[in-house]
């Protein structure tokens, strides 16, 4: 009877923790206040999780490591480390959770680190769920198996389009310092994206499950489902871009060197506005708190050169002439 009970708390628990990382995948509808309380309750269903599961950590130096033991462990360790940084960095920008974590604040990796890790713990909690669906679903029929791989095949296919469409690749290697979000999008279809961008990784992890465990299903026809998906996202996402045209590859980059009669004048730039004059070509180095400034700021002055930001926060505490200098050096800009 206990271990029912153990086992239905997991489930639920588990349940709570999908939901809480669909919610936390859409900000631009739940906005800043809630997105941190949702991250602090994501936090503690983390740790409640991990004390549930605490047996599984008890036996990692026991028995023999098969292919698909290997990929669980190394898939659940990475997925730990992902949220606890996500949580670290998240609570470092806190305003209305946890604001008196106010030392960490002022480091100048914690807003891309956050946003990076966010969606590599998106992406890992995908495979962490698929790897342990062939085990949840047990003895099936071929022909059952079959109907759900094609099934599964094609929404991986269309999540993968919304992940490329909405330049998740960008944010997993820091290639962008901010989101690009869409601020208008109804709360329903966010959350529907999110959880079709999800199903992809579920799928993979699914379908890498079966493989490693050699079951009946040759390997050629689990590759052969993989492809599918992956070529009809691609597909999809050739037929259907995104309508964010910004060169990734330069726009977010200073320039080595500035010509001699370069000079850099400072614009006030308040919480979720941006300067009333912007014109492209501009090279672009934000500093204070952001809000949706920075997209703003992107939408507005397509073609500039934009430099990596400083969040500051209130004063920026003791360490913020220290920051401030590194922030500057980072983006060339001499300073006395």
């Amino acid at each position: 009877m206990q271990s029912i009970k153990r086992d239905g708390l997991r489930k639920l628990v588990d349940v709570c923790m999908l939901v809480l990382l669909l919610c936390l995948m859409s900000y631009q509808v739940t906005g800043e206040e809630k997105h941190e309380w949702t991250g602090i309750l994501m936090t503690v269903t983390v740790i409640v999780h991990q004390i549930l599961n605490r047996r599984w950590y008890a036996a990692l130096f026991k028995g023999r490591y098969n292919a698909y033991r290997s990929l669980t462990t190394a898939v659940n360790l990475l997925l730990l480390a992902s949220m606890l940084v996500t949580a670290f960095c998240g609570m470092s920008m806190s305003e209305y959770a946890v604001p008196f974590l106010y030392w960490a604040r002022g480091l100048i990796f914690v807003r891309p680190t956050h946003l990076a890790m966010s969606h590599w713990s998106c992406v890992l909690m995908g495979l962490h769920l698929g790897l342990h669906i062939p085990l949840m679903l047990g003895r099936m029929k071929d022909k059952a198996r079959t109907i759900l791989t094609a099934l599964g095949a094609v929404i991986a296919g269309i999540g993968l389009w919304l992940f490329l469409r909405n330049g998740m690749p960008n944010y997993l290697f820091f290639r962008v310092p901010f989101a690009f979000l869409d601020y208008e999008k109804a709360f329903w279809l966010v959350f529907l994206e999110n959880a079709l961008m999800l199903s992809t990784w579920v799928f993979l992890g699914a379908e890498l499950a079966v493989l490693c465990m050699k079951r009946k299903k040759k390997p050629a026809l689990i590759l052969g489902s993989i492809a599918a998906a992956a070529v009809l996202g691609l597909v999809l996402n050739a037929a259907f871009p995104g309508d964010n045209d910004l060169d990734f590859d330069t726009a977010w980059t200073i320039p080595e060197a500035q010509p001699a009669e370069t000079a850099y004048t400072p614009e006030p730039v308040l919480q979720n506005a941006a300067p009333a004059e912007l014109n492209d070509g501009f090279v672009l180095i934000p500093a204070g708190r952001f809000g949706q400034s920075l997209t703003a700021i992107a939408k507005l002055a397509p073609d500039a050169n934009m430099g990596d930001g400083l969040s500051v926060h209130y004063s920026g505490g003791s360490g913020l002439s220290a920051n401030v200098t590194a922030w500057l050096e980072k983006n060339n800009i001499e300073h006395g």
